[in-house]
């Protein structure tokens, strides 16, 4: 029901919701807070490679466990096959407070390389229009 408030998250909520937020923030975005953040979207346009992943993977962890301190034992598995240009980040990690286990699941979005080529638009011809005889 709106009400007009804000809704404050707490608990399991709020934890999932402060990863979230380190995930989709660029270092250095946040001038009061250079460090707060996550590098992974500087591997947007890398080619997707064993390599790759791995690399994304340990920032993923280091990010979360450097910067939510709420929160011991992260997992992080991928998963490629969703769609083309996305891969999910399943990740995983408990709460230290309660030891509950909890997850997010994280879409990173790739440079599409099989995205359909744009037609070209057709070239406009004028019409002629012949002159009635009167």
């Amino acid at each position: 029901m709106a009400n007009g408030r804000f809704m404050v998250s707490s608990g399991e909520q709020s934890v999932k919701e402060s990863i979230y937020l380190i995930l989709m923030t660029q270092k250095e975005e946040r001038p009061l807070r250079p460090n707060f953040g996550s590098d992974i979207m500087s591997y947007t346009f890398l080619d997707v490679g064993g390599n790759m992943l791995n690399m994304i993977i340990r920032t993923i962890k280091d990010q979360i466990l450097s910067q939510e301190p709420r929160v011991m034992s992260v997992d992080v598995r991928v998963d490629e096959s969703s769609r083309d240009g996305v891969i999910l980040f399943d990740i995983s990690y408990t709460i230290r407070e309660t030891n509950v286990r909890d997850n997010l699941v994280f879409p990173f979005y790739m440079n599409a390389e099989n995205e359909p080529e744009e037609e070209e638009p057709e070239e406009y011809e004028p019409e002629t229009f012949e002159e009635a005889e009167s």
